[in-house]
């Protein structure tokens, strides 16, 4: 079996076990603020190909129109592409990313083929021109659900320390690299240190 069959596997097996608490996490969404419990984010998989991937919704659209402006111009976005704060979130949405939890329905995206387990986190087409001349380098294997960044600091380190992350993980991945990421990600994830 190789190991793309073995991460299906596994990938619907924790499809099933968290069935029951996706449920509930869509549920709280929708009874506690206005639009779809699931959704979609472009962003490039493998060979730069657009693929979608799924997410809980963790923030409310109209507040996030009202201060994207004000996102845009702000010194922290622009230095982590990140706010600790962010006014977007809702209050169920601040958990479900303290927690890692609105990233649970990703197994289906490895399920039917667009990521795996571990490797780069997923970039949109903007952050793409932040690579660079490492651009094919990091798209030349699938994004991950979980990754060497995510149990390197996460959202407490800068962006361009993300990107040296990343490109170190693509040069340096190995099966045994692959489950000391995973092995660390649990810790990571219970503890929810850098993540907002």
């Amino acid at each position: 079996m190789n190991s793309a069959v073995f991460e299906k596997i596994v990938c619907a097996l924790l499809l099933l076990l968290t069935f029951p608490l996706m449920a509930l996490i869509w549920i709280v969404i929708r009874l506690t603020s206005s639009g779809p419990g699931l959704y979609r984010s472009i962003r490039l998989g493998k060979g730069r190909r657009p693929i979608r991937i799924l997410k809980f919704r963790t923030m409310d659209a109209r507040v996030a129109l009202e201060v994207m402006t004000q996102i845009l111009e702000s010194g922290e976005w622009r230095w982590n592409r990140k706010l600790k704060h962010d006014p977007r979130l809702t209050w169920a949405g601040r958990i479900l990313r303290r927690f890692s939890l609105d990233e649970l329905p990703q197994f289906w995206n490895v399920l039917i083929g667009d990521m795996s387990l571990v490797g780069p986190r997923p970039i949109t087409r903007e952050e793409n021109r932040r690579y660079g001349r490492y651009s094919a380098l990091i798209h030349s294997v699938k994004p991950g659900i979980t990754g060497l960044w995510q149990v390197s600091g996460r959202n407490l380190t800068t962006y361009h320390r993300r990107i040296a992350i990343n490109i170190y993980y693509v040069k340096h991945r190995s099966w045994k690299l692959d489950l000391w990421i995973l092995s660390k990600t649990f810790r990571a994830v219970i503890s929810g240190r850098g993540a907002f």
